[in-house]
């Protein structure tokens, strides 16, 4: 029976880029500046690690369709190396390739890098992607700003919450995160701003005004995983292992018959609770120190707050608008400014996440350090609200 990998797997290392407008490096330049900390923070060397695993999820701008423009500007030591694509939770998925090959004992050592350079495209958004399969049963008119406004639409109809205190809301959302994206000197953006500001904002899709999305940006980031015992082997101590690590895939349902609302992600409520009963977590509102989640609009951050069963059913306002996520609260929500802040380069987004919490737990993250934090949890997603893929990880102090 199939015990999962709580505790199997320490983070020996981790390292990013700084996120932006990078015009000044590209794809193999950004995976370098990540790895460099990585390999630093981790005390070893580029020929102890054994595997890896690369995320990018968009190969015409960035990378090409194989791993091995990760293997050239690491010089890495002829080792496997595995390109993978899983929508925007891509890092996410990278980082459970390499946490899996050393839980299941196929390698000491893994590196899991994530990078994307969307600058680089001439969009304002994600470019359009091919159609495939999933293109013939998704609307090619639909943009994710109108997409995720649905969300907000059909929550407001659920929960008879008015439109303008649902604004509040996801506005107090923007402002807490450019709060703290102001003291994160990685972020792309580094500028607070006002409940005014966002407010007034221009609309972009009904209720989402400009601060409600978050932008595109190039990056990178990466984590270099081990066990723990070869961890303390190595003089490690201060340990961050893995006690979670899921991923829910949607199947269809949401579009398939009307047992969805629309007013949730499906695969996030699924994901979190194999989280919590792999980590042993029983009540995440009373265990969890911090949290980031896959802010690509706020209100896709207001709804995962209660899909992660943090806040009840419907009470997500409430919580937000106590300060309940805001850096002072009792469960801070993109301390480090989430992908508001930093954008979103999408093979590096699950990377970055993981990133500050593993500072966080390690008493490293400066003037965004949140009092002996325990468990850390990140929420990725991909894809659109009737049709994605959710990443939950929690990580925590070792034991």
């Amino acid at each position: 029976m199939a015990s999962g990998i709580k505790d199997k797997v320490a983070i020996l290392g981790m390292g990013c880029s700084k996120f932006g407008e990078r015009w000044d490096a590209g794809s193999d330049e950004l995976m370098v500046e990540a790895f460099k900390e990585a390999i630093a923070d981790a005390g070893i060397e580029t020929n102890q690690i054994q595997a890896a695993w690369l995320a990018s999820a968009f190969d015409e701008v960035n990378i090409g369709k194989s791993a091995l423009p990760l293997s050239y500007a690491l010089r890495l030591p002829n080792i496997p190396v595995t390109k993978v694509e899983n929508f925007c939770a891509s890092g996410s998925e990278a980082f459970r390739g390499a946490v899996y090959a050393v839980a299941a004992g196929a390698c000491d050592i893994a590196l899991a890098l994530g990078v994307e350079k969307l600058k680089d495209t001439g969009y304002g958004g994600l470019p359009p992607g091919s159609r495939g399969t999933m293109g013939a049963l998704t609307n090619p008119n639909m943009s994710a700003p109108g997409s995720f406004a649905q969300l907000a639409s059909a929550y407001r109809a659920k929960h008879g919450v008015s439109r303008e205190d649902l604004k509040r809301g996801i506005a107090h959302v923007s402002v807490k995160s450019h709060a703290n994206g102001a003291k994160n000197p990685k972020a792309h953006l580094q500028k607070e701003v006002t409940m005014d500001q966002v407010l007034n904002a221009p609309l972009i899709a009904e209720p989402l005004g400009l601060f409600d999305c978050c932008g595109v940006s190039d990056g990178a980031a990466a984590a270099i995983v081990t066990t723990p015992e070869i961890a303390k082997s190595l003089g490690k101590h201060n340990l961050v292992t893995v006690k979670a690590l899921q991923l829910a895939l949607s199947n269809g349902s949401e579009i398939g018959h009307n047992s969805w609302d629309g007013s949730y992600f499906h695969t996030a409520r699924i994901a979190a609770k194999r989280a919590y009963d792999e980590a042993g977590i029983k009540n995440p509102r009373e265990e969890l120190s911090l949290i980031e989640v896959h802010d690509c609009f706020s209100i896709t951050e207001f709804v995962t707050m209660e899909d992660l069963f943090i806040s009840p059913e419907g009470g997500a306002l409430k919580d937000v608008l106590d300060g309940f996520y805001d850096a002072d609260g009792q469960v801070p929500c993109q301390i480090d400014g989430g992908l508001k802040c930093f954008g979103h380069p999408i093979g590096a987004s699950g990377i970055r996440m993981l990133y500050e919490m593993y500072l966080q737990l390690q008493g490293r993250a400066g003037p965004r350090q949140r009092s002996n934090p325990t468990f850390g949890l990140t929420h990725n997603l991909g894809g659109a609200p009737n049709g994605n893929v959710c990443s939950v990880a929690i990580v925590g102090a070792y034991g």
